[in-house]
């Protein structure tokens, strides 16, 4: 059978209770190497922010939710169909991958219509409305080749809008775009989710996902790390201890013993102009800083966290 009837209901913040894509216990590996392990969680209609470093089985997952790969262990379930049995998925379903997957030559209309030509949509106008969604419509017969990283994302967009998806995976699409065009596809990404699609975006940059996402899947080394809210997401990582570097001009002795009696430093390590300060409540020592310094008249001339990367944040996470 193609359908696959949903888990039962949990109170989790990895699962939704209207889900449209749900993943139960899956488990994916490529020889000796696992890339995805008992994963559960679950993504409903509105944006969902897949976060993690790279390696974390993201775009492992994501495979697994389009049917472009099969999981090893457990099930992935798409409208209640398995995408992997069912070719009635993909009438609902479209992924822009973060490869550059797109003929040398084309204009975001040739894309567009031979995706539609692909999938035998014969509905009038449906290019136009694809392009215009994405804003293309003035460029449209262009070549894409002389096109930006972020005008060529949201060529691939358009073509994937073409068949109208209730569910849009994408992944990494914020890569190689510059400001404007990450404003631009963060814009589009939350118009398509405030429509009723489900919208499920990986990136392994926080701040990116917080711009554009309420809710967040966190992966690290194939495993659910957290699951909720940005805010919650925010708040479990306050938790986690950091070490932050800081350089002064003088005086760095002076501000060592000061740093000391904020409530939110754990510990001082001075040595000439440099102090690691350790935390467990790095916003709050964002604020305390700046502000020791200066009442004591001493110029900072770096801070910077020593371990600071998704993998490192998430690590105390997982366990």
């Amino acid at each position: 059978m193609s359908s696959l009837p949903p888990p039962p209901a949990r109170l989790d913040p990895a699962f939704v209770d209207d889900a449209t894509v749900i993943a139960d216990s899956v488990s994916v590996w490529f020889g000796q190497k696992v890339a995805i392990s008992e994963l559960s969680c679950s993504f409903g209609p509105g944006v969902t922010g897949l976060l993690g470093p790279n390696g974390a089985g993201k775009t492992t997952l994501m495979r697994g939710i389009t049917g472009l790969l099969s999981v090893n262990q457990g099930s992935v379930a798409v409208n209640g169909l398995d995408p992997r049995r069912d070719r009635r998925v993909y009438d609902g379903l479209a992924l822009v991958p973060e490869d550059e997957a797109v003929p040398l030559g084309l204009t975001p209309r040739q894309l567009c219509a031979y995706v539609a030509d692909l999938h035998r949509i014969a509905e009038p106008h449906v290019v136009e409305r694809a392009l215009d969604t994405v804003e293309l419509l003035a460029v449209a017969d262009r070549s894409m080749d002389g096109f930006s990283k972020g005008m060529r994302q949201r060529s691939k967009v358009a073509a994937a809008l073409v068949k109208d998806p209730a569910v849009l995976v994408l992944d990494e699409p914020l890569n190689g775009a510059d400001p404007i065009q990450r404003l631009h596809l963060i814009d589009l990404f939350q118009r398509l989710g405030d429509e009723g699609r489900t919208i499920i975006v990986s990136s392994h940059v926080l701040h990116e996902v917080e711009s554009m996402a309420d809710r967040v899947i966190v992966m690290v080394r194939g495993r659910l790390a957290a699951a909720g809210s940005h805010r919650a997401i925010r708040n479990a990582m306050d938790d986690v201890p950091r070490q932050v570097l800081v350089k002064t001009e003088a005086d760095g002795r002076r501000l060592g013993a000061a740093l000391l009696k904020i409530d939110a430093v754990r510990g001082v390590t001075v040595q000439d102009e440099h102090i690691v300060i350790s935390t467990m409540r790095a916003r709050d020592l964002s604020v305390a800083l700046p502000r020791a310094a200066r009442d004591l008249g001493i110029r900072l001339t770096e801070v910077r966290p020593l371990d600071d990367s998704l993998e490192s944040l998430f690590r105390e996470l997982v366990r």
